[in-house]
């Protein structure tokens, strides 16, 4: 197994930041905020499937070919290899806990399909 994250880790992004909570083998934990306009690249993974569970605000995603937006307290399951999205069209920062499983969790396993910010 390959994990190239540990706990305190964090990075700025365009669209807010996340920072690592936890991290062994098979998984790690983020959290993930996004900022009032900010967007996520449409992405997907080859090694790693995601959880997120919603603890602020109402962020809109994009999980395959369904759009949602969830509440505080909803989650959602990414399966490797599924497209999907994370953005933010409400007021306060969205905060969403990551939970990334897979044998191979690195920072270089983002295929990014689409980006407003120019990182495709």
């Amino acid at each position: 197994m390959t994990n190239d994250y540990a706990a305190g880790q964090s990075d700025a992004r365009p669209w807010g930041d996340w920072a690592v909570l936890d991290a062994g083998p098979g998984y790690a934990v983020k959290r993930i905020r996004v900022k009032p306009g900010g967007r996520l690249s449409l992405q997907r993974h080859k090694h790693r499937g995601e959880h997120w569970m919603v603890v602020a605000g109402q962020p809109s995603v994009v999980i395959g070919e369904a759009t949602r937006t969830l509440a505080a307290g909803e989650h959602v399951d990414i399966d490797i290899g599924v497209v999907h999205r994370i953005e933010n069209f409400g007021a306060e920062t969205a905060v969403i806990i990551e939970i990334q499983r897979g044998a191979t969790l690195r920072e270089d396993d983002i295929e990014r399909l689409e980006d407003v910010y120019g990182r495709s």
